[in-house]
């Protein structure tokens, strides 16, 4: 296994999600980043070029020549599983991010993988890192809310996929669903506990993708706390908060720009929290993730968490594909002679 006292990263995979990781280096991490591979050079080039460090486009020549310590995967999710198991291999501690696998079979491998290999292991969602979101846990926690009876979580705006990679199912393993809700139930999860129940119900498809555009999950945790989940590349759903928790005691409200809550005989919201800082939850992330392989800090998000997520977007799916629907009759099958009858009753 390799081994180094402070840990040294190299990302793997050189799309739009790998920039945010180079500027959470840039901005400011305890930890190195020594290098970035691509099987596209150029793409690798340019991200790398953030942090003034190689660019490869083999990752075992990366590996070999720079010998990190941990590795940020950025690469589709078809690739995940081979990517990562092919570093735990070598002894790289491996953090990738989400969504982990297209299959919870492939998820329990790579966890498996880094159990045999001895190293860390985790998978990416930005979202648990959010400050105002870890604040959020802490006030559930507290009790002022009173019982959480509903969770709402809205991830919709338009986005046109249609020559991206995550709405082709080979490589992406779905659509809108496995993309954003990944975060979704992650969050949910973190709040709540775990999901043990849930519905899917598809919208309308308007970018003529081979994918689901626009979704709605329905869920229950283990607490009985019901979610409500809208997921839309198609659509903006203009919200000042992407969450809302409803208590028997208080409300809350995660927004991009404010968080806040309030008490039920509380006439004035409490101000807890600014919002969302995109590079300032990679780099918790990174901070979480450095720390478990020194030994200082416990996972954040664990192999079990990771598995559990891709689980439920497993489930999720067949939930889709089993859709069913009752037919509610039309009123103007009703007999009158029925109608009559029960006005009359009544």
């Amino acid at each position: 296994m390799i081994a180094r006292t402070q840990p040294t990263f190299v990302i793997v995979g050189a799309g739009g999600i790998s920039r945010s990781y180079a500027q959470a280096f840039v901005q400011g991490l305890p930890y190195q980043i020594v290098g970035v591979a691509d099987i596209r050079l150029e793409s690798a080039k340019d991200v790398a070029a953030m942090c003034n460090v190689p660019a490869y486009d083999n990752v075992d020549q990366m590996i070999g020549e720079l010998r990190p310590t941990a590795a940020i995967v950025c690469t589709p999710p078809s690739t995940h599983p081979e990517v990562c198991c092919r570093l735990m291999e070598q002894g790289v501690h491996v953090l990738c991010e989400k969504p982990l696998a297209i299959s919870t079979d492939e998820a329990i491998r790579m966890a498996e993988t880094a159990q045999r290999c001895r190293v860390v292991f985790s998978m990416g969602s930005k979202f648990r890192f959010v400050a105002d979101v870890q604040k959020t846990r802490e006030i559930i926690d507290s009790g002022i809310l009173g019982d959480i009876i509903l969770y709402e979580n809205t991830f919709a705006g338009f986005c046109d996929m249609s020559k991206r990679w995550n709405s082709q199912p080979a490589i992406s393993g779905g659509g809108v669903l496995i993309d954003n809700g990944t975060h979704s139930v992650d969050i949910l999860r973190f709040l709540l506990g775990n999901i043990t129940e849930l519905q899917v119900v598809e919208g309308k498809r308007i970018q003529n993708l081979p994918v689901e555009d626009t979704a709605l999950i329905f869920a229950r945790t283990e607490s009985g706390a019901m979610g409500n989940i809208d997921l839309s590349w198609s659509l903006n759903k203009v919200r000042a908060d992407f969450i809302s928790i409803y208590g028997s005691k208080g409300t809350l409200s995660v927004g991009w720009k404010e968080s806040k809550y309030k008490l039920a005989d509380q006439k004035e919201w409490t101000v807890f929290g600014n919002g969302y800082d995109k590079v300032a939850a990679f780099g918790n992330q990174i901070k979480n993730f450095g720390g478990a392989i020194c030994g200082t800090e416990e996972l954040i998000i664990t192999p079990i968490d990771a598995i559990a997520s891709v689980r439920v977007i497993e489930t999720a799916y067949a939930a889709l594909r089993s859709e069913k629907w009752h037919t509610v009759t039309p009123a103007a099958q009703f007999r009158r002679t029925t109608i009559s009858q029960h006005v009359v009753s009544h």
